[in-house]
């Protein structure tokens, strides 16, 4: 069991303290729920599956009930690391707006400290997961006349040299984001506002989007005090123009209002138990075949770019008889040191399931590189059912993790060997945990490289696991290769995000996309990201965004070759746009091209205009920091005109920051670790830690029994008993350090009389 789980576990035992009322000496609704076998609870049991707020206690003597004290035993001792209690949920509301491929998430809660007495203080933890490729947006916390917020500023902002360096906050999974609040008073409500972006699921043409909305029942308050409301609204803006047809979705919606192609939807209820599954919706796009438009809008008036900004998209239709290319599928393994243990058979389970996606017509080899190169066969072979069993068996047995790490020779090898393929699109998946230090002579050789291949170049998808990886290089290697680019941080995740990798990479149905009307655009006010249209997957949206000044043409088409490499000409509507934010929609995915490319050149401009888009788009980068912001609301008295700029200055010294919120983003690798072969350890359980309790000891003859019990077998066996027997417990170690008081002044009385 992870730290954070084991916190959490612990601060449920502790909330058995507890009490509703006087009458009820029995734990709450937000109390543990009693477990009967506790050795099968699995290791993600505790980890939150909707956004929850924590009361961080390291003195558990200050929980109790802060209305109704239940007066039970002090507890002597310290938790460390510190007890989470999941606190009560009061009022909870979901807005999500659907734009494109993109879904924009507001939540909306308020929690009542419901297990510490209002004399007493303690930190919260506000934990949030978030879904498909999820990015915190910002937080705002409300909590009695304190009031905190998320700010995005320069990494070399002065105020950064000011903050406290205490853990403000970061990712317990790279889904689940945590933020964490100084001091909440007892009793205290908390209101909190929590945004943040994530991308939609995209399925045999369907869009589905899933917010985390499932909470556990230990966070439920007691009925007859709280009345619950769930609260859903949900927006949808797909900019299409086409027929939105809907699927289907796990709360009971209602739709309000329907203007062009936004439509608008609510959920509203009172509810006994808080919503017990994720908020799921599901709908189409229809139509029968390939087709995509473009949607223009001019600058805000905040924006740092004055250019009139566009996006492309292309869409594969509903059409399930359309071929996808005949594929000749490489797979790159790093297989170093590094890889040993779960990584390395993760990445061989999602190797063998993504081989039977293949049918009989399509070819492919599996290469592994360390120090040396390792190859299942000297030539292509047909994915037939025997060869692919044959290519699973080879990796069980030859695939072991040695050496270090050179991408270089591999890649080269592999991209001479297919780049000449006829009538198929060669496919080259990279796979590695590592960074390198030719990585940018590398991207170099591989454009030189793919200018001299054949009439369709091979495709090179990218995937990088873990820390030390330069996920910049990766990326790069994908826009040069006009394949597709992912990663995964956690051990638990690379199987599942390798399949979707796959997926969308090798079932291309429409290769070397051009758009005709780019070239009558002016070259030295046009920009667009990435440079190379992608190709169209019949597993994923395309799109590209892009600035340009001038009149953008009413007519553009978008060419491409099909399975057949027959070709084809698409329309693109054109039509201008206000109610899609496009710089908004597409503001991540811009910061992480331009990071690449300022990577690649090493261009100090580009980091300068990262952190302008990082900071007016409140999204975090590696040249920006998250920071939060303290405030305190005072109540004034409106007829003390003298005293105003008295308060105005108080209210500006409460603004300074008061901690810091440094985000782990993806880096630029770590090529001192891939050498040292430094494995993965994400995601691994650790090594429990020590409760720390402090007992002091009693003297004479009850020093060695005190020394007993601060042993940590006694204090496990403690934690198993029942209330009556550690009652019983208590008063036999009152009775023993009673006699241990007469002892002693048995012995000081002894020596004053002999005295």
């Amino acid at each position: 069991m992870d730290e954070f789980s084991r916190s959490v576990d612990d601060g449920l035992k502790l909330s058995k303290r507890i009490c509703s009322s006087t009458k009820e000496q029995k734990p709450t609704a937000g109390a543990a729920p009693r477990q009967l076998v506790s050795m099968e609870r699995s290791v993600e049991s505790f980890l939150p599956t909707a956004p929850m707020v924590y009361a961080v206690i390291s003195d558990p003597g200050m929980v109790d009930n802060p209305d109704i004290p239940s007066y039970q035993p002090y507890v002597y001792g310290r938790c460390d690391p510190p007890a989470l209690i999941p606190l009560q949920m009061n009022e909870m509301e979901v807005e999500a707006e659907c734009v494109l491929d993109s879904v924009f998430v507001t939540v909306r809660g308020r929690w009542w400290v419901h297990c510490v007495t209002r004399s007493r203080a303690c930190a919260g933890k506000i934990v949030v997961p978030m879904g498909e490729q999820g990015s915190i947006l910002g937080v705002e916390v409300e909590t009695g006349k304190r009031s905190y917020n998320t700010e995005i500023v320069d990494s070399n902002d002065e105020r950064i040299e000011k903050i406290s360096k205490t853990d403000g906050g970061g990712f317990l999974k790279p889904h689940i984001f945590y933020l964490a609040i100084p001091e909440i008073n007892g009793g205290a409500n908390i209101s909190a506002t929590i945004r943040w972006s994530q991308k939609l699921q995209y399925e045999e043409g369907q869009f589905s989007i899933q917010v985390p909305f499932t909470f556990p029942s230990y966070v439920n308050p007691p009925p007859k005090i709280f009345i619950k409301r769930e609260k859903i609204n949900l927006v949808l803006n797909t900019g299409t123009g086409k027929e939105v047809l809907l699927q289907g979705s796990s709360h009971p919606l209602k739709e309000n209002n329907r203007v062009g192609e936004k439509m608008s939807f609510a959920y509203d209820e009172a509810v006994e138990n808080w919503s017990n599954k994720d908020f799921i919706f599901s709908y189409n796009v229809h139509s029968n075949d390939i087709f995509g438009g473009i949607l223009l809008q001019s600058p805000s008036f905040n924006d740092s770019d004055q250019r009139d900004t566009f996006c492309l998209y292309l869409l594969p239709g509903n059409n399930k008889n359309r071929n996808v290319f005949r594929r000749e599928v490489i797979f790159l393994i790093d297989s170093s040191l590094s890889m040993q243990r779960k990584p390395i058979e993760s990445v061989k389970n999602a190797i063998f399931a993504s081989l039977l996606e293949l049918n009989e017509r399509d070819n492919f080899n599996i290469i592994s590189f360390n120090d040396e190169i390792l190859s299942f066969s000297t030539c292509m072979v047909p994915a037939t059912e025997e060869m692919v069993q044959n290519a699973n068996d080879w990796m069980r047995t030859s695939l072991v993790p040695k050496g270090g790490t050179d991408i270089s020779r591999p890649l080269n090898q592999v991209v001479e060997m297919i780049g000449n393929v006829k009538g198929a699109l060669p496919n080259i998946f990279l796979v590695t945990d590592g960074s390198v230090e030719e990585e940018r002579d590398i991207c170099s050789n591989l454009k030189n490289q793919l200018k001299n291949s054949g009439s369709i170049s091979p495709r090179i998808s990218t995937f990088g696991i873990g820390s030390f990886s330069n996920h910049y290089f990766l990326r790069t290697l994908a826009l040069i290769g006009r394949g597709h680019y992912d990663s995964a941080y956690d051990t638990d995740s690379i199987e599942g995000q390798m399949r979707t990798w796959f997926r969308r990479a090798s079932r291309t149905i429409l290769a070397d996309v051009t758009i005709d009307a780019f070239d009558n655009l002016n070259d030295s006010e046009f920009e667009i990201y990435p440079q190379n249209v992608p190709d169209v997957s019949s597993a994923c949206m395309t799109s590209i965004f892009g600035r340009f000044k001038g009149k953008f043409p009413d007519s553009v088409k978008a060419k491409g070759y099909l399975a057949d490499l027959s070709a084809i000409e698409i329309d693109l509507k054109v039509q201008n746009t206000k109610d899609i934010q496009i710089e908004k929609v597409f503001a991540k995915e811009y910061i992480n091209l331009l990071t690449a490319q300022s990577w690649l050149s090493e261009n100090k401009q580009l980091e300068s205009k990262i952190i302008k888009t990082s900071i007016q788009n409140n999204i975090a980068s590696e040249y920006t920091r998250m920071i939060m912001l303290q405030s305190t609301s005072e109540k004034t008295d409106a007829t003390k005109q003298a005293k105003k700029q008295a308060i105005k200055k108080t209210k500006n010294e409460s603004d300074s920051p008061a901690l810091i919120q440094t985000l782990t983003l993806t880096g630029f690798g770590n090529t001192i670790a891939t050498k040292d072969n430094t494995p993965i350890l994400f995601g691994e359980a650790k090594p429990p830690e020590a409760l720390e309790v402090m007992f002091t000891k009693a003297v004479g003859c009850c020093g060695s029994a005190a020394d007993c019990f601060c042993c940590m077998c006694c204090i496990r066996a403690c934690s198993k008993i029942n209330d009556q027997c550690f009652i019983v417990v208590t008063q036999l170690c009152t009775a023993l350090a009673c006699l241990g008081c007469l002892e002693c002044c048995s012995q000081v009385c002894c020596n004053d009389g002999d005295s």
